[in-house]
């Protein structure tokens, strides 16, 4: 950084860092707004009150910094990193603000007007920092807790301190859908859309969210085609749903609509937050689950694949794409293993449905394959959705869920994960060194990557950039799964393994380790672990060293 210029007294870079970043916020005060309404329009004033004075927050914090650095100049890569890092953990402590204060402000006779009537509630009452209710939102006045929703919702790993999100208000539910939705695509996408910032700067901020796939030779159109597939696929899956909702279930219109739109918009962009106490096991309808499966692996696929199958109208271009044909492989294989593991292992007692080790064609069979497929592609998918109790699996069952939500889909979709094509690249690259161990050091290799064609310096350089971001993603899960299995005495390290996978990997199916009881070292150990690993760590680094050397990239 040169330390001779500067803006209001600032180094110009980290004046360049605070502009972007607090443009974010102005993005997410928008959201609160738009929430408060949805407040008032359910007549839960005090939660409107809450939503509102968090937006308030992030205007004052938000657009104080876009107007005291204005003259910024655009974003270089060093600082697009450094922007999406600090840029993601700043909208994600300004969405734990808002849940502070949602649950702060609403006394505790509002939060026993949310509960469900008519339901069982027995052991639903909780005190939290003084207050006893029987409403989840009472846990979201616990500062970690409320940190850990937030970071969980704008990184779309799905798991939560809320043990009954039904007694939630209805406000907070759409909020938790909200950020999930708009946190799937990404934040600094929208916000390139929204500014229309021509040129560089939208470029590094583009790349810096782990993003490198290009729709139209702008950025800016890129992202907002990305936004308009997603509006459009989203219309589709919350009426499809519906539809589903309505002809398996008995509840009101209004409960399948609701439903509905929540499920519909955290199923697509691979969030996983439920408005339902077990997730999609509440409902236990083969024809919802049916209905989920393709929303799931939509959003796992990348939006470029998206555009040539609407722009062309050919699925052919489906299995044109490297990624997507592996994708598909691996949704097949994953569902005969796990249902194999699950037919075999699994107990009936207990488990809640008629699983266990049967054979032939018998109910225990067909649940066993219908868990193993939706759970396989919720893994996979890194959306999250649970329809089974996962803490009654085998521990064989739990590492290959586990390996599932540590590859994850496609890059340029909404998942999480070290992404299929990392995956691809580098057991290509292994084929690879391997082989050139036999070759003379002249002679002349190219590897087949899809539809490229690389020289001995480009895989190089792809089978590093893999190698390098696979090993750190893995070196952090197998150091938090032992922090995390020294911590939570009770569970093996099968349940660690998969606990941590699930939220480094930003999908959210629990074995039952995460929830307000858990220990606060490994709740403050997850919400690092949700952050870097929707940044694919490269981000985080770049950020830590700016921190060390005083923002001097």
């Amino acid at each position: 950084m040169r330390r001779n210029r500067s803006i209001r007294g600032v180094p110009v870079d980290l004046a360049v860092i605070l502009r972007d970043v607090g443009t974010l916020l102005v993005m997410q005060a928008a959201m609160l707004g738009a929430t408060s309404l949805v407040a008032l329009a359910f007549a839960e004033f005090q939660p409107a009150a809450g939503f509102f004075a968090a937006g308030v927050a992030c205007v004052v914090v938000g657009e104080g910094m876009r107007r005291a650095f204005a003259s910024a100049p655009d974003p270089k890569m060093k600082h697009g990193m450094v922007i999406a890092a600090s840029g993601w953990f700043a909208t994600a402590a300004f969405g734990a603000v808002a849940f502070l204060a949602v649950a702060w402000t609403t006394t505790p006779e509002t939060m026993a007007s949310f509960v469900p009537a008519g339901r069982d509630t027995s052991g639903w009452a909780v005190t939290v920092m003084g207050t006893t209710s029987k409403s989840s939102l009472v846990y979201f006045r616990h500062p970690l807790h409320a940190m850990f929703e937030a970071m969980s919702g704008w990184t779309g790993s799905g798991l939560t301190m809320a043990i009954h999100e039904p007694s939630l208000p209805r406000s907070v539910q759409f909020y938790r859908s909200f950020i999930q939705y708009v946190g799937g695509v990404g934040v600094i996408v929208l916000t390139v859309s929204i500014l229309s910032r021509p040129g560089s700067g939208s470029y590094a901020l583009y790349q810096s969210e782990a993003r490198e796939e290009k729709i139209h030779p702008s950025v800016v159109s890129t992202v907002r085609t990305v936004w308009k597939i997603f509006l459009a696929y989203s219309a589709v899956a919350i009426v499809v749903l519906g539809v589903a909702l309505a002809a398996s279930t008995d509840q009101s219109a209004f409960d399948v609509a609701w439903q509905a739109l929540n499920h519909g918009m955290t199923g697509l962009s691979t969030g996983g937050f439920s408005v339902t106490d077990n997730s999609i096991g509440t409902y236990n309808a083969p024809v919802v689950e049916a209905v989920l499966l393709p929303i799931m692996a939509a959003g796992a696929i990348a939006f470029p694949v998206h555009y040539g199958v609407l722009a062309n109208r050919d699925l052919g271009d489906l299995l044109g794409d490297l990624q997507t044909r592996w994708l598909l492989v691996l949704f097949a294989v994953g569902i005969v293993a796990l249902g194999a593991q699950l037919l075999v292992v699994v107990p009936t007692e207990g488990f809640g449905r008629t699983m266990g080790a049967v054979l032939g064609f018998s109910p225990g069979s067909v649940d066993a394959v219908r868990d193993a497929t939706f759970q396989w592609v919720s893994a996979l998918s890194c959306t999250g959705f649970q329809s089974s109790p996962i803490g009654d699996y085998g521990a064989g069952a739990k590492v290959m869920l586990a390996v599932g939500m540590t590859i994850g889909g496609a890059a340029g979709s909404t998942v999480g994960g070290i992404k299929v094509i990392r995956a691809y690249t580098v057991s290509k690259g292994i084929q690879w060194q391997f082989q050139r161990v036999f070759l003379p050091a002249s002679t002349v290799v190219t590897v087949s990557m899809g539809d490229r064609m690389l020289d001995r310096s480009e895989m190089d350089r792809e089978f590093s950039e893999a190698a390098i971001v696979s090993l750190l993603w893995v070196l952090l899960l197998v150091a938090s799964s032992i922090v995390l299995a020294n911590v939570s005495p009770g569970f093996s390290y099968a349940d660690a393994l998969f606990e941590v996978a699930s939220a480094q990997g930003n999908v959210g199916l629990s074995a039952g380790i995460t929830g307000p009881s858990m220990d606060p070292l490994a709740e403050a150990m997850f919400v690092l672990n949700m952050w870097i690993g929707r940044l694919e760590i490269i981000p985080v680094l770049v950020f830590a060293r700016s921190i060390l050397s005083g923002l001097d990239p």
